[in-house]
C-alpha cells in the first residue's frame, strides 16, 4: 500500500500537475503533458476506493515515464526529432503495468536526445534545467524523470540506464533511483542505447516509493529477447527489516580518487550511518575498475551506431551536432574491438563474482563531482565521460544499483550515494536505501522552486 496517507488520488494528481503548471516553464521536465487522462486515471482510483477496490501497488500514484519508452496514443519521442510526431499504438511493457497497477500517467518527462548524453537537451523540446538550480544540469539520459519528481511533478518515474541514467539524475536531483539488474525488467517498447546494457528502472523521492514502481515492473516478459525468467520474490514486507551484518565494501581506490572533498565527506557520513544502524564497513580493492569506463564505452558507442546506423548514414543533419559527434565516435570501433570488449565483461563479471564473496555490496560516490552548469564549455563527449565515471563499472558488469541523496554542496546541490550489490539482489539494496531513509532526512528536502512569471 501506499506509505503517504489522507489526500485522494485526485488531490494528488491535481497537485503535480499543478506544480508543473507553476515550475515547468522554468524546469522544462516534461515534454508531454496528459492532464486530463490523468485526472481521469485518478477518478478511477478514487471511484475504486469509494467501492472498497484497490487497484494495485501503486494505486493513485502519479508516474511520469520517460519519453523513450511508449505509451498508446501518447507521443513518445525519444527526445529526437526523427520522432518528434510519433505516436506509438501499443504500450511498453513496463507502461502496461503501471497502468495495471493503478498508477496515474501525468506525461512523458523529456530526456537526453536518444538517451545519449547527461545534459538533457534534445532538439523536440530544448534545455532541462535543474530545480535547485536552474544553470545546472539534471543529468541524464533520464533528467526529465529525475528532475520532475524532485519539483513535485510525479511520485515516482520511470528512467533508463545504460551506463548511469538512472543514477545520475536522481542524485544530481536529489533523488533516489535504481538500475535493477539487466534482464530484470523488460526493455520492450523501450528506444534502445545498447541492448547489452540498457535497463528501465524507477525513480522517486523515498527508497519505499522506488521499491514499489520496482515491484510492479520486474518480471520476465517474452517480447524482450534479453529478459530473464527469473521471479522476484514478494521482498516489500521485508523493507524495514534489520541490515545487521550486512558486508558494505568501501574501495581504497577509484571510485573516491579525485572525488570533490564535499562530496567525499557525504559519501564516507553515510558510510557511517549504515555502520551504526549495523552494517559492516569493509575496506576492498576493486581491481580494474579505472579500466571499465573504455570497455563499456566500445559496447554502448558500437549498439548505438548498429541501432541508428541508416539514420546516421542518410539523415545526419536530423541528429543535434553534439550527439551525432558523440555517437559517431562508436563508428570508429572494429569488430575485434567489440569482441575484446565483451571478453573483457566476462572477466569482469567473474571478478564481480568473487568480490560478492567477500562484501554483499559496494559504496561510492554516485558522481564525484559537482553537478556542471548548463553552459559548462565542454563537448558532451567529455562531460559525459567526466560524469559516469563511477556508473559505467557497475554497468559493464549489468550490476543493480541505488543512487540516494546523501547531503547538499556548499554550492546548494544535492549530493548521491551509490550502492552496487551482485546480480537479482535489488531488496537487499532497497532496504538499506530504506534504512538510511529512515535515520536521514535528505531525501525529504524540496528545491527552492520558484515560479516562472
Amino acid at each position: 500500500m501506499s506509505d503517504y496517507s489522507g489526500p485522494t488520488a485526485t488531490e494528488r494528481t491535481k497537485a503535480c500537475l499543478d506544480a508543473i503548471e507553476k515550475f515547468d516553464g522554468a524546469v522544462n521536465a516534461m515534454i508531454t503533458v496528459t492532464s486530463d487522462e490523468a485526472l481521469r486515471q485518478a477518478q478511477v482510483a478514487d471511484d475504486a476506493a469509494a467501492e472498497g477496490r484497490w487497484l494495485g501497488l501503486l494505486h493513485g500514484m502519479p508516474i511520469a515515464i520517460k519519453d523513450n519508452i511508449m505509451t498508446a496514443g501518447v507521443r513518445t519521442t525519444s527526445g529526437s526529432s526523427f520522432f518528434a510526431d510519433h505516436v506509438p499504438n501499443q504500450n511498453a511493457a513496463v507502461t502496461q503495468r503501471l497502468l495495471d497497477a493503478g498508477a496515474v500517467i501525468t506525461g512523458k518527462a523529456t530526456m537526453h536526445e536518444f538517451a545519449f548524453g547527461i545534459r538533457s537537451d534534445n532538439p523536440v523540446s530544448g534545455q532541462c534545467r535543474n530545480p535547485w538550480n536552474p544553470s545546472r544540469i539534471p543529468g541524464g539520459s533520464s533528467g526529465g524523470s529525475g528532475a520532475a519528481v524532485a519539483a513535485g511533478m510525479c511520485v515516482g518515474a520511470l528512467g533508463s540506464d545504460t551506463g548511469g541514467s538512472v543514477r545520475l539524475p536522481a542524485s544530481i536531483n536529489g533523488i533516489s533511483g535504481l538500475r535493477p539488474t539487466h534482464g530484470r525488467v523488460p526493455n520492450h517498447g523501450s528506444t534502445p542505447v545498447s541492448a547489452t546494457l540498457d535497463t528501465i528502472g524507477p525513480m522517486a523521492r523515498s527508497v519505499a516509493d522506488v521499491a514499489r514502481i520496482f515491484a510492479v515492473i520486474a518480471g520476465h516478459d517474452e517480447r524482450d529477447p534479453l529478459s530473464a525468467d527469473r521471479p522476484l520474490e514478494n521482498f516489500l514486507p521485508t523493507l524495514n527489516d534489520s541490515i545487521e551484518g550486512v558486508r558494505i565494501g568501501v574501495p581504497r581506490s577509484f571510485y573516491f580518487d579525485d572525488t570533490d572533498p564535499e562530496i567525499e565527506f557525504a559519501v564516507r557520513s553515510a558510510a557511517n550511518v549504515l555502520a551504526e544502524a549495523g552494517a559492516v564497513l569493509v575496506d576492498i580493492d576493486v581491481p580494474g575498475a579505472g579500466e571499465m569506463q573504455h570497455w563499456a564505452t566500445i559496447l554502448i558507442f558500437s549498439d548505438a551506431c548498429a541501432f541508428h546506423a541508416q539514420r546516421l548514414r542518410q539523415n545526419p543533419e536530423k541528429f543535434s551536432k553534439p550527439v551525432f559527434d558523440r555517437m559517431s565516435e562508436g563508428l570508429k570501433f572494429t569488430a575485434v574491438d567489440y569482441a575484446n570488449a565483451l571478453r573483457t565483461r566476462e572477466s569482469w563479471k567473474n571478478q564481480f563474482r568473487q568480490t560478492f564473496r567477500e562484501i554483499d555490496m559496494l559504496l561510492s560516490p554516485t558522481l564525484p563531482t559537482p553537478v556542471p552548469p548548463i553552459e559548462e564549455d565542454k563537448s558532451l563527449l567529455e562531460a559525459t565521460k567526466h560524469a559516469t565515471r563511477n556508473t559505467y563499472a557497475g554497468a559493464l558488469g549489468q550490476l543493480p544499483g541505488l543512487s540516494i541523496p546523501c547531503g547538499f554542496g556548499s554550492d546548494g546541490m544535492p549530493i548521491g550515494l551509490q550502492l552496487e550489490a551482485a546480480w537479482w539482489q535489488e531488496p537487499l539494496l532497497l532496504r538499506v536505501g530504506c534504512t538510511y531513509q529512515a535515520r536521514t532526512d535528505w531525501h525529504l528536502r524540496k528545491p527552492p522552486l520558484l515560479p516562472t512569471s
